[in-house]
Protein backbone atom coordinates (compact mmCIF):
# COMPACT_ATOMS: atom_id res chain seq x y z
CA UNK A 1 0.00 0.00 0.00
CA UNK A 2 1.20 3.58 -0.76
CA UNK A 3 1.51 5.83 2.16
CA UNK A 4 0.65 9.30 1.32
CA UNK A 5 2.70 12.09 2.64
CA UNK A 6 1.06 15.53 2.96
CA UNK A 7 3.15 18.19 2.38
CA UNK A 8 3.47 21.52 -0.16
CA UNK A 9 6.72 22.06 -1.52
CA UNK A 10 6.39 26.18 -1.22
CA UNK A 11 6.45 25.22 2.71
CA UNK A 12 9.61 23.24 2.61
CA UNK A 13 11.10 25.74 0.20
CA UNK A 14 10.12 28.38 3.26
CA UNK A 15 11.69 26.09 5.63
CA UNK A 16 14.87 25.33 3.78
CA UNK A 17 15.69 28.87 2.02
CA UNK A 18 18.50 29.03 4.43
CA UNK A 19 20.13 25.84 3.87
CA UNK A 20 23.19 26.61 1.93
CA UNK A 21 25.34 22.46 2.33
CA UNK A 22 23.44 21.14 -0.73
CA UNK A 23 21.26 18.88 0.79
CA UNK A 24 18.27 20.77 0.19
CA UNK A 25 17.83 21.12 -3.91
CA UNK A 26 14.96 22.93 -6.10
CA UNK A 27 14.89 21.44 -9.87
CA UNK A 28 14.35 24.28 -12.33
CA UNK A 29 10.55 24.75 -13.35
CA UNK A 30 10.81 22.65 -16.56
CA UNK A 31 8.32 20.30 -15.64
CA UNK A 32 4.86 19.76 -16.29
CA UNK A 33 2.48 17.19 -14.61
CA UNK A 34 0.64 14.32 -16.76
CA UNK A 35 -0.10 11.80 -13.92
CA UNK A 36 -3.33 11.42 -11.70
CA UNK A 37 -1.21 12.11 -8.78
CA UNK A 38 -0.13 15.87 -8.56
CA UNK A 39 1.68 15.77 -5.36
CA UNK A 40 3.74 12.74 -4.88
CA UNK A 41 6.80 12.06 -2.43
CA UNK A 42 8.89 9.49 -2.05
CA UNK A 43 12.98 7.79 -1.67
CA UNK A 44 14.68 8.15 -5.37
CA UNK A 45 15.94 5.57 -7.56
CA UNK A 46 17.69 6.66 -10.84
CA UNK A 47 17.84 5.88 -14.36
CA UNK A 48 19.75 7.39 -17.01
CA UNK A 49 18.86 6.90 -20.64
CA UNK A 50 18.63 8.04 -23.71
CA UNK A 51 15.79 8.01 -26.35
CA UNK A 52 15.80 3.90 -25.05
CA UNK A 53 13.29 3.44 -22.44
CA UNK A 54 14.62 -0.43 -21.71
CA UNK A 55 15.82 0.46 -17.77
CA UNK A 56 12.59 2.32 -17.06
CA UNK A 57 10.05 -0.05 -18.00
CA UNK A 58 12.73 -2.77 -15.92
CA UNK A 59 12.12 -0.12 -13.15
CA UNK A 60 8.38 0.28 -13.16
CA UNK A 61 7.88 -3.56 -13.83
CA UNK A 62 9.36 -3.96 -10.29
CA UNK A 63 8.50 -3.01 -6.48
CA UNK A 64 7.95 0.40 -6.27
CA UNK A 65 7.79 0.08 -2.50
CA UNK A 66 6.38 3.93 -2.57
CA UNK A 67 9.78 4.99 -4.48
CA UNK A 68 9.94 7.95 -6.82
CA UNK A 69 12.04 6.90 -10.17
CA UNK A 70 13.60 9.61 -11.77
CA UNK A 71 14.66 9.63 -15.57
CA UNK A 72 17.53 11.45 -17.07
CA UNK A 73 16.47 11.47 -20.49
CA UNK A 74 19.17 14.27 -21.38
CA UNK A 75 16.12 16.42 -22.10
CA UNK A 76 15.51 15.06 -25.19
CA UNK A 77 12.26 15.86 -27.12
CA UNK A 78 12.29 13.83 -30.07
CA UNK A 79 10.82 10.25 -28.04
CA UNK A 80 8.93 9.65 -25.78
CA UNK A 81 10.11 7.78 -22.34
CA UNK A 82 7.19 6.89 -20.76
CA UNK A 83 3.44 6.24 -21.52
CA UNK A 84 0.28 4.81 -20.83
CA UNK A 85 1.23 1.04 -20.30
CA UNK A 86 4.42 1.95 -18.13
CA UNK A 87 2.29 4.27 -16.27
CA UNK A 88 0.07 1.56 -15.63
CA UNK A 89 2.42 -0.70 -14.48
CA UNK A 90 4.29 2.20 -11.90
CA UNK A 91 0.82 2.23 -10.61
CA UNK A 92 0.58 -0.91 -9.84
CA UNK A 93 3.47 -2.07 -8.55
CA UNK A 94 3.32 1.15 -6.17
CA UNK A 95 5.35 3.45 -7.29
CA UNK A 96 4.73 6.90 -6.22
CA UNK A 97 5.74 8.80 -9.22
CA UNK A 98 8.28 9.25 -12.27
CA UNK A 99 10.38 12.29 -13.15
CA UNK A 100 11.11 12.37 -16.46
CA UNK A 101 13.98 14.54 -17.85
CA UNK A 102 12.50 14.23 -21.62
CA UNK A 103 9.20 13.46 -22.87
CA UNK A 104 6.32 11.32 -22.42
CA UNK A 105 2.85 10.12 -24.53
CA UNK A 106 -0.67 8.72 -24.23
CA UNK A 107 -1.62 12.27 -21.96
CA UNK A 108 -5.04 10.69 -21.79
CA UNK A 109 -3.65 7.10 -20.14
CA UNK A 110 -1.16 9.15 -18.15
CA UNK A 111 -4.23 11.26 -16.07
CA UNK A 112 -6.21 8.23 -15.48
CA UNK A 113 -3.01 6.20 -13.45
CA UNK A 114 -2.91 6.12 -9.87
CA UNK A 115 0.23 7.53 -10.33
CA UNK A 116 2.30 11.42 -10.14
CA UNK A 117 4.08 11.73 -13.73
CA UNK A 118 6.38 14.84 -14.74
CA UNK A 119 8.16 15.61 -17.51
CA UNK A 120 9.05 18.12 -19.96
CA UNK A 121 6.65 17.73 -22.43
CA UNK A 122 4.38 15.07 -24.41
CA UNK A 123 6.06 13.29 -27.66
CA UNK A 124 3.76 10.79 -29.73
CA UNK A 125 7.04 9.36 -31.13
CA UNK A 126 7.92 5.66 -28.97
CA UNK A 127 11.63 4.87 -27.76
CA UNK A 128 13.76 2.56 -29.57
CA UNK A 129 14.73 -0.71 -27.30
CA UNK A 130 18.41 -0.89 -27.36
CA UNK A 131 19.15 -2.22 -24.06
CA UNK A 132 21.35 0.78 -23.11
CA UNK A 133 21.30 2.96 -19.92
CA UNK A 134 22.69 3.23 -16.46
CA UNK A 135 20.34 2.50 -13.21
CA UNK A 136 21.12 3.32 -9.76
CA UNK A 137 23.10 6.23 -10.77
CA UNK A 138 24.00 9.81 -9.72
CA UNK A 139 22.11 12.17 -12.31
CA UNK A 140 22.14 16.04 -13.24
CA UNK A 141 19.00 17.10 -13.64
CA UNK A 142 18.98 20.52 -15.63
CA UNK A 143 21.91 21.43 -13.14
CA UNK A 144 20.55 20.11 -10.31
CA UNK A 145 22.35 16.93 -8.76
CA UNK A 146 19.31 13.70 -7.89
CA UNK A 147 20.79 10.55 -6.53
CA UNK A 148 19.65 7.35 -5.61
CA UNK A 149 18.41 7.73 -2.00
CA UNK A 150 17.82 10.90 -2.24
CA UNK A 151 13.97 12.17 -1.09
CA UNK A 152 11.99 14.20 -3.66
CA UNK A 153 8.42 15.64 -3.12
CA UNK A 154 7.24 17.11 -6.04
CA UNK A 155 3.49 19.29 -6.26
CA UNK A 156 1.88 21.76 -8.68
CA UNK A 157 4.25 24.67 -7.51
CA UNK A 158 7.55 22.48 -8.07
CA UNK A 159 9.97 19.81 -7.62
CA UNK A 160 12.41 19.82 -4.41
CA UNK A 161 15.31 17.08 -3.58
CA UNK A 162 16.86 16.66 0.00
CA UNK A 163 19.57 14.35 0.90
CA UNK A 164 17.16 13.26 3.49
CA UNK A 165 13.51 12.45 4.40
CA UNK A 166 11.76 15.18 5.53
CA UNK A 167 9.44 15.36 8.31
CA UNK A 168 6.84 17.32 7.38
CA UNK A 169 4.83 19.07 10.35
CA UNK A 170 0.96 18.24 9.97
CA UNK A 171 -1.65 20.09 11.00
Amino acid sequence: MLVTIAFQTCDLCDSYKQETSGAFRVLPPLFKHFGGRSSFAGPVFTVKCFEDNTLVKEAVDSAGEGRVLVVDGGASLRKALVGGNLAAAAARNGWAGVVVHGCVRDAAELRASDVGIVALGLMPMPTEKRGQGQSNVVLDIAGVRVQPGDWLYADEDGIVVSAQAIHVAHG
